[in-house]
């Protein structure tokens, strides 16, 4: 058998068999990029069908290294994907996104057997439990096509709730009855790569030879290429620019991990927004940190000492805001940029700029950085699950450096596993060209006596690490560097292959991963043969140090602990309280809102449910048949308005022309509606019922009455001159109503009204209220004391409330497009009485 692809290449000697000993398989390369609404990334290329090795990998850095660390094992023809999913993607899409993959990986029988990696870093934020639910679900729609391919599935992942999600995945797999091997951030990142591929036909990777460490004669003084990047103690604080509270949140949260005295975010800057106060908790109490529409009124309230900025602007206006701070250099003395895209000829001259007036700047496209004990820069280290796990609550020795955000989650694990901790780490980002380097950031470590050693990693493109490599040769770095640079895959395939960062790409052979390591490890840092080596090679170096007496390991302090929030207690079951408000009618937790259940996107491709179906699920809670529906929109559209001399549409009328918006004028006239105005359908429906259910006759009813029968009675409306509102309610109920014995009740009492005087008719009012309660009693749907529960509590009320509103907005906006000027009653239309 040959040397595996990289190996040779890289190392001259063969480690590891190449693939399963088969021919070499065709290459057929397809991209797939799922619409992920949410702003999450899911990306799926194809490589090879026949491929036995397939791969689930979060995140974008721990993507390359998984692919480098297989092709590096002698797999790179077998592997049949690459892709990632990140960004915290909902359930349902990593479900659509893993039926893609199991659906070509299960497409063609494999007499060897298929290996399915599903891998990950330590999530920053992503809900790993919540992600493996999709994958889940999937695995068990394709459980027998598995099987049938023989698939062993080996996975890999940390971050919040990674040990729920892991027993879900170790579950499914028992219940599909296929092997699986699942482990936490206790392993290193791509040890089931090791553990699934390298075994294979009883081949063992040869032990790593034990590094020989120089320890540096100490002494060192801060060089001046360090690029001005501030010192950080645990009295520093931050600008926060933008609105990002939840960022804000996790840097307080990390200052009570770390036992800070005062936050570490001294304002926030909202330019589109107003100056307020945004209220945070600081441990367990609550703490306003103010907010500022401008940078300069920050500068000038909080500007007594040294500031770094930490930058949420948009890739489109983060040009103008970092320009912006950098007048303030005498007092904002670093920034972070998060954003990614920034236009590389607008980074450039920001660097420049930044440069003249000795500002550092991180990124573009950084997660920021982490000061253990001191300062957390933004979102940098994750969440607090992760912040403990990294014991980044107190500083260790070793200080580290990467481009990668979620690389950067994971260096954090690795150097906590392998060592006494991190000192300072920073992720310089990565767009092509970062502001503060590489080399600047192991300039500032070589001159920190508290950093006794440093990790470096780098990746495909660019020539960061031949800076680096320069610096080991000519003597200003001399501590202990353990160095790597991902992106070795690329070299695996006779394409040019773009991994995810905008710098991510080789373009002469100078830039590719293998050379850039063969120049480091040539120059003194130390390298690992692979990827998967790497933690091993951090914790040999780190233990050579102790064992010299570099490195004192201190006495471990207790684990702090953050005051839980109630609702991450309450999503785990742990507390529980009674709650403030009751709602049965609808739902807005979940992907889309549900009314009574059905989701609205249900509810607006049912022609037949149309307003009146979303008035039944809102105000009944059920779906009612289609002429129930029908009925409540023909209510509606015959109760809209009545003309704008009614009491409702003059007062929003007369509200509208004195300059009031469209909702206190709207209000202005539902005000009015009342025992005088619109309630007559209430107590029409009262009225008629009680008589009906009385069983008295209609002369007895009219005669109880006496003077005033509500639903009677029309200003100008008559039998002979009948309303055509009340004619279609009435038609309508009668052509689709199972019975109508109210109506027909009302119809008897009108004969005998309009005897005594023809407008006593039964107007649209009382002929609305009838039908109603028809409808209510006769649909089958309700039972009758649901009914006049119903009838009681005043839905005949919010009918013609809701219909009304129509037709009051119809007025105001009918002033306005008119131009009316302010209303002023008519001195002649008005009596005035002597007192």
């Amino acid at each position: 058998e040959t040397a595996g692809y990289l190996c040779q290449d890289r190392w001259g000697a063969c480690r590891f068999p190449v693939g399963f000993g088969r021919p070499e398989l065709p290459e057929e390369r397809q991209v797939h990029q799922l619409d992920a609404r949410t702003g999450a990334s899911l990306k799926f290329t194809l490589l090879n069908r026949q491929g036995r090795v397939w791969t689930l990998i979060a995140g974008g850095g721990a993507s390359v290294v998984y692919t480098d660390t297989i092709c590096e094992y002698g797999f790179a023809k077998e592997l049949a994907n690459y892709g990632e999913y990140s960004g915290d993607p909902p359930e349902e899409f990593v479900y659509e996104y893993t039926k893609i993959i199991l659906s070509v990986m299960t497409s063609s029988p494999e007499p060897y057997g298929k290996v399915l990696l599903i891998g990950g870093g330590v999530a920053n934020f992503t809900d790993v439990a919540s992600t493996f639910k999709g994958i889940v679900k999937a695995l068990k729609e394709f459980g027998a096509a598995l099987k049938a391919c023989g698939t062993t599935v080996w996975v890999r992942r940390g971050g919040p709730n990674y040990a729920e999600g892991l027993a879900k995945m170790k579950s499914a797999c028992e219940e599909i009855g296929i092997p699986a091997q699942v482990y936490g951030p206790e392993a290193h990142l791509t040890s089931i790569v090791r553990d699934a591929l390298a075994a294979q036909k009883g081949a063992v990777p040869p032990a790593m030879p034990e590094p020989v460490v120089k320890i540096p004669a100490g002494g060192a003084t801060k060089p001046a290429a360090c690029q001005h990047l501030m010192e950080f103690s645990a009295e520093t604080q931050a600008f926060v620019y933008g609105m990002q509270v939840k960022a804000v949140q996790r840097m307080l949260d990390f200052d009570t991990l770390c036992g800070r005295k005062t936050p570490s975010v001294a304002a926030m800057i909202n330019p589109t927004g107003e100056a307020t106060f945004e209220k945070f908790l600081f441990g367990s109490a609550d703490v306003l940190i103010p907010v500022y529409t401008s940078l300069a009124e920050a500068v000038e309230r909080h500007g007594k000492a040294p500031k770094m900025l930490v930058s949420f602007a948009s890739f489109r206006s983060v040009f103008s805001a970092t320009m912006e701070a950098l007048q303030f250099s005498e007092v904002i003395k670093s920034q972070a940029i998060i954003a990614e895209g920034v236009p590389e000829a607008l980074t450039r001259r920001l660097h420049f700029e930044a440069n003249q007036r000795g500002v550092a700047i991180i990124g573009p496209a950084t997660v920021g950085g982490m000061m253990p004990g001191r300062f957390r820069i933004g979102n940098a280290g994750g969440a607090v699950e992760n912040l403990l796990l990294a014991k980044l609550y107190r500083p260790g020795s070793v200080g580290y450096t990467t481009k990668s955000g979620g690389m950067s989650n994971e260096l954090n694990n690795i150097v906590a596993l392998n060592t006494d901790g991190v000192r300072e780490g920073i992720a310089i980002g990565g767009d092509r060209w970062p502001g503060v380097r590489f080399l600047d950031v192991l300039l500032r470590f070589e001159a920190d006596p508290n950093i006794k050693m440093m990790v470096l990693l780098g990746e495909v493109g660019g020539r960061e690490e031949y800076l680096v490599a320069e610096a080991l040769e000519d003597g200003r770095l001399t501590k202990p560097l353990v160095a790597w640079c991902c992106g070795t895959a690329a070299e695996a395939f006779d394409y040019e292959v773009q991994f995810g960062h905008a710098g991510a790409r080789a373009r002469d052979v100078e830039e590719t991963a293998g050379a850039k390591n063969r120049a480091m490890a040539k120059a003194g840092a130390h390298v690992p043969r692979s990827f998967d080596e790497f933690g091993d090679l951090i914790a040999a170096v780190h233990k050579a140090l102790v064992k010299a007496g570099a490195i004192v390991v201190a006495n471990e302090p207790p684990v702090p602990k953050l005051p839980s929030d109630y609702d991450a207690l309450k999503k785990k079951g742990l507390v529980r309280k009674p709650a403030n408000f009751v709602c049965s009618i609808s739902d807005d937790r979940g992907p889309e809102p549900t009314y009574a259940g059905v989701p609205i996107s249900e509810i607006a491709k049912d022609e037949q449910l149309g307003v009146g179906g979303a008035i039944s699920l809102l105000w009944f809670r059920r779906k009612l048949p289609v002429y129930v529906s029908k009925f409540i929109e023909l209510c509606i559209v015959t109760t809209a308005d009545h003309g704008p001399c009614v009491s409702g549409a003059h007062n929003t009328i007369v509200a509208a022309r004195a300059g009031k918006d469209l909702v206190s004028s709207l209000i202005s006239g539902l005000a009015t509606i009342g025992p005088r105005f619109g309630g007559a359908l209430d107590e029409a429906a009262r009225m008629f019922s009680e008589a009906l259910d009385r069983n008295w006759s209609p002369e007895k009813f009219v005669e109880k009455c006496k003077e005033v029968i509500m639903g009677i009675g029309h200003r100008v409306k008559s039998l002979d001159n009948p309303d055509a509102r009340v004619v279609l309610i009435k038609e309508y109920a009668k052509t689709h109503f199972p019975a109508t014995p109210l109506l027909d009740f009302a119809l008897a009492v009108e004969q005998i009204t309009t005897k005594k005087k023809a407008s006593l008719i039964l107007n649209v009012d009382g002929c609305i209220a009838v039908c109603f309660v028809d409808l209510l009693r006769g649909c089958g749907d309700f039972s009758r004391s649901e009914a006049d529960e119903l009838v009681k509590n005043g839905v005949l009320n919010g009918l013609f409330v809701a219909s009304r509103t129509l037709g009051l907005v119809g007025h105001f906006l009918d002033q306005r497009r008119l131009k009316q000027p302010l209303y002023r009653h008519p001195y002649d239309d008005v009596t005035y009485l002597d007192s």
